[in-house]
């Protein structure tokens, strides 16, 4: 009995896929964290919101690990779970909606220098965009997505992605110049 206990035992073909699905998933995690929450936190403007989209994305990536059959095509598809997952989390909470005009808003951040100032302004026009014109221009500029992947993401045809792209840029200049016109009337 004690010898058999002993004796040179074959490996589990599970526990070897299993590691190399482990390592696998730990690769892509350490690789493609950063973008993730860059993107997640651009996408909801709430660190701990962020915090939980990631962490839900990486957790279906790890359910889903075995669909993933191209591992250059990792950060797309984890773009892609991250942009589901944020999704669901408006079809989970139903939000009460007011009318903004029935509000007046106090601008409570502290003056800042010349750069922080336009970068809000900046990602204030941004927001400003249709969502199918905001959405190509963001994973093309925080993400830094090419044309083809954009439209793996979204699910479009590439020229329609590159079309939405210099529609996008155009109306971000228009509003920037339109803005700086009437700072400029403004200031006299």
């Amino acid at each position: 009995m004690i010898k058999q206990f002993f004796r040179k035992k074959k490996p589990d073909a599970s526990v070897s896929v299993d590691m190399n699905k482990q390592r696998r998933y730990e690769a892509l995690v350490r690789a493609w964290h950063r973008d993730l929450y860059r993107y997640a936190y651009w996408l909801c403007h709430d660190p701990h919101v962020a915090e939980d989209l990631v962490q839900e994305t990486c957790l279906r990536a790890w359910r889903s690990l075995d669909s993933l059959q191209d591992d250059n095509a990792a950060k797309s598809w984890l773009i892609t779970i991250l942009r589901r997952e944020n999704a669901r989390r408006f079809e989970r909470k139903q939000l009460d909606l007011v009318d903004i005009d029935d509000y007046a808003i106090a601008d409570t951040q502290q003056q800042g220098n010349d750069a922080e100032l336009e970068q809000q302004m900046l990602r204030q026009q941004i927001m400003k965009l249709a969502p199918e014109y905001r959405e190509p221009l963001v994973l093309q500029i925080m993400a830094g997505f090419s044309g083809d992947e954009i439209a793996d993401i979204l699910g479009l045809n590439r020229n329609t992605v590159m079309t939405r792209l210099f529609r996008a840029r155009n109306q971000l200049k228009e509003q920037l110049e339109q803005q700086s016109e009437r700072r400029d009337q403004q200031n006299g």
